[in-house]
């Protein structure tokens, strides 16, 4: 193949970067290809073309500029990641790197900018779900019912294997057994309920008992305290009333049935275990799970501001160099008549190299200085400025 072919020369519209770069991600961005023209010519003058020769195509230049934005995108999507990975995490449909083209059918990444994320609980939320599933008030886990029917002479009820469950599972953890008698405010005796009548009106409602709201007003609170304390009290210790004692899903109840409590039965509430300790839910299958699989892709160059675009241009002409460094260190010097020629290959490869990481240190500053966890520093210094300044201010004096 002649050497000319690898002789960089100015491209045209027609030789544009549409289908001469290794991925293609952005053949189908029209601004990215009415660009690779006018960046080829702006990294080759840059780089001394037309007085000095390069030894690579126009090709190669796109390539550049192909990775320039794709390490472009990159960078923004980890800025995004890092503010909002935990609220598209068990959330938000995954993706994956195979199948995603703009058309469909290609097997390469696509491009596309995402739209805001509206900051939510997240991950908070539902780690804190699980606390209220500890006291049954809450939670991802669905909490079923079951019952036992009392037969006579029995006391001990395995309720694995006697009870009639809604739903059966490998081990059960029982949650409440409804045993529990009326409160003890439906009991008192309010010697300021008012008259006779004014109680027969109460009872005729359903309300018999219950202390009219005017007493607590009356009397100190610690009275009706004492008096319900006294009511459950004589209900545990006075009383014969059921019981029941669990261990292991043994139900124990006290006192022994007899024929008269024969079909009664007792109800009860349970978690199965398995569904508790599972570490995925239906609704999480096929979610974001990491950083892996969170639905960014490369950034569409025509929705690139010019800030951006100068970055890009910037880190194309670094690895133009570096490249171009790299062809020329091959050779690091070439014979002429009565002497040699020094290539300056290793000086391109050093300065592209230092560019590159210039420019990869300034975006990441610069991406850090407006996450939100600096956002929220300089929110708290703010308000602290301004609550010194408010505290020198003099205070006024009250004359009543």
């Amino acid at each position: 193949m002649p050497k000319s072919q690898y002789i960089y020369s100015d491209p045209t519209i027609s030789t544009s970067a549409k289908g001469d770069t290794p991925y293609g991600i952005y053949d189908n961005d029209t601004a990215f290809v009415s660009e690779s023209v006018d960046m080829a010519k702006y990294v080759s003058r840059k780089l001394g073309h037309p007085v000095m020769q390069l030894e690579f195509n126009s090709s190669s230049i796109y390539a550049c500029f192909e990775e320039a934005i794709s390490d472009y995108s990159q960078y923004i999507n980890n800025y995004n990641m890092k503010n909002w990975l935990w609220d598209n995490y068990g959330n938000t449909s995954r993706i994956s790197g195979s199948g995603f083209g703009n058309d469909g059918t290609s097997s390469k990444m696509g491009t596309g900018s995402i739209e805001p994320t509206h900051p939510r609980m997240g991950m908070a939320f539902a780690l804190a779900e699980q606390y209220g599933e500890a006291v049954g008030i809450g939670g991802s886990t669905e909490m079923y019912s079951g019952s036992i029917s009392l037969v006579n002479n029995k006391q001990v009820y395995d309720l694995e294997n006697d009870a009639s469950l809604e739903k059966t599972g490998d081990r059960l953890e029982i949650q409440r057994v409804f045993n529990y008698g009326p409160a003890a405010i439906t009991r008192f005796y309010d010697p300021f309920a008012g008259s006779f009548d004014q109680r027969r009106m109460l009872d005729d409602m359903g309300m018999g008992n219950v202390s009219p709201s005017v007493s607590f007003i009356m009397r100190p609170l610690h009275q009706d305290i004492s008096r319900a304390n006294a009511i459950e009290t004589n209900d545990k210790i006075r009383k014969s009333a059921y019981s029941f004692e669990l261990i292991n899903n043994k139900l124990r109840i006290f006192p022994i049935p007899d024929t008269n409590d024969v079909g009664d039965k007792v109800w009860f509430q349970y978690y199965i275990r398995s569904e508790k300790t599972t570490t995925s839910e239906t609704h999480t299958i096929n979610k974001v799970s990491d950083p892996s699989n969170v639905p960014y892709q490369f950034i569409t160059y025509q929705e690139i501001n010019a800030a951006g675009r100068q970055w890009i241009r910037k880190m194309t002409l670094a690895l133009a160099k570096e490249l171009l460094g790299i062809i020329r260190s091959k050779y690091a010097s070439m014979p002429l008549p009565n002497g040699e020629v020094t290539l300056d290959g290793e000086g391109l490869k050093a300065e592209g190299r230092e560019e590159k990481t210039t420019l990869i240190e300034e975006l990441k500053e610069f991406l850090e200085s407006v996450s939100l966890s600096e956002r929220a520093r300089q929110e708290s210094e703010q308000a602290e400025a301004q609550q010194s300044v408010l505290n020198k201010a003099p205070l006024p004096i009250y004359i009543g």
